[in-house]
């Protein structure tokens, strides 16, 4: 499959998500497996990195920075910013922090800078829209670290086509991240047409919807306590049972075209139009080389028409996030 852009780059569509080098889906692991898994991504023709400042809260920025600083003219590093760990309750331990204040976005580039070990960050977005902070005055000071810079391009995630558009007025938006799968079809609201009208790459993370797509999860008991998906309304025991029975006539589509049930989620994705890239993120060599092999799936329009029957926003059942986490986003819900 040829690059797409991402604004003034161009990359692999299928990049790597680095968030689950550190421990969000169950145990994390080691140093030394992750820089292997990120190294073996780069020599797999990944060329597009992503991470944040809250995973791990700076862990996964500082193994990058520590594993491919050599390699940095090979690909293109997006991080995030403006939600974090933070002292928030006074006791010394951090917990997730959303801050868009100007001075806070400005601290934050720096600290990200110095653990990436790089001079230079490509994508640098407003990880969540803090809604006490006008977005034109977050992304503004955005802007001002694309003129010292310190940051290439800016980007945005989880916002509304709305919000997008009014940021995009203040400074030119590179790329929208948003969770976008054929289970989450929220984009299709209206993100993914006001990206095409801008010009803005859309990101999708999670598209292999948090392991359910690949098709071996099917007891949600065996995740591990700290497994983030138990917060998920949607691998709630009974929402999941039901969920899963749209798995079977979604696999035999996988088995008649040879491919993977990982492959064929991400090969949807890629066929759903031109400006999208992807970032499946694993912890796991063998799941990379899979995901890398969906640049080679083809689907016919018949093909994409029995997985928008299969798997969509009026079978699946149960809301992506829970009150608490969908209160934080800015995205469009059917």
């Amino acid at each position: 499959m040829n690059s797409r852009a991402v604004g003034p780059f161009h990359v692999n569509p299928i990049g790597l998500g680095c968030m689950n080098i550190c421990p969000v889906y169950g145990p994390s692991p080691s140093e030394a497996e992750a820089q292997k898994l990120l190294l073996t991504a780069l020599d797999e023709g990944v060329d597009f990195f992503d991470t944040a400042a809250l995973y791990g809260f700076g862990e996964s920025e500082r193994i990058i920075g520590k594993t491919l600083a050599a390699h940095r003219s090979r690909f293109t590093l997006a991080t995030k910013c403006g939600w974090h760990g933070g002292d928030a309750n006074g006791d010394g331990k951090k917990v997730r922090v959303i801050e868009g204040r100007p001075e806070t976005l400005r601290a934050s580039c720096e600290e990200s800078l110095r653990r990436l070990n790089t001079d230079v960050i490509d994508l640098f977005y407003l990880h969540r829209w803090d809604k006490r902070v006008p977005i034109e005055d977050s992304v503004g000071a955005l802007s001002d670290l694309v003129r010292a810079g310190k940051v290439r391009t800016l980007g945005l995630s989880e916002v509304s086509a709305y919000t997008l558009r009014k940021a995009h007025a203040v400074h030119p938006i590179t790329a929208l991240q948003t969770e976008y799968s054929l289970w989450t079809r929220n984009p299709e609201i209206a993100v993914l047409k006001a990206c095409r009208e801008l010009g803005v790459a859309f990101v999708a993370f999670s598209p292999l919807a948090r392991k359910f797509l690949c098709g071996d999860l099917r007891d949600i008991a065996t995740l591990q306590p700290n497994d983030w998906r138990h917060t998920s309304p949607r691998f709630h025991a009974a929402k999941y049972a039901h969920n899963l029975t749209l798995l079977d006539g979604y696999q035999r589509i996988a088995q008649e075209l040879g491919c993977t049930p990982a492959q064929l989620a991400l090969a949807w994705v890629l066929h759903q139009a031109p400006h999208i890239v992807t970032i499946p993120g694993t912890s796991h060599i063998d799941h990379l080389k899979d995901n890398m092999g969906a640049a080679q799936v083809h689907l016919s329009a018949e093909v994409l028409a029995r997985l928008d029957q299969t798997i969509n926003q009026h079978n699946v059942v149960g809301n992506r996030y829970n009150d608490i986490a969908s209160s934080e986003v800015d995205t469009e819900v059917f």
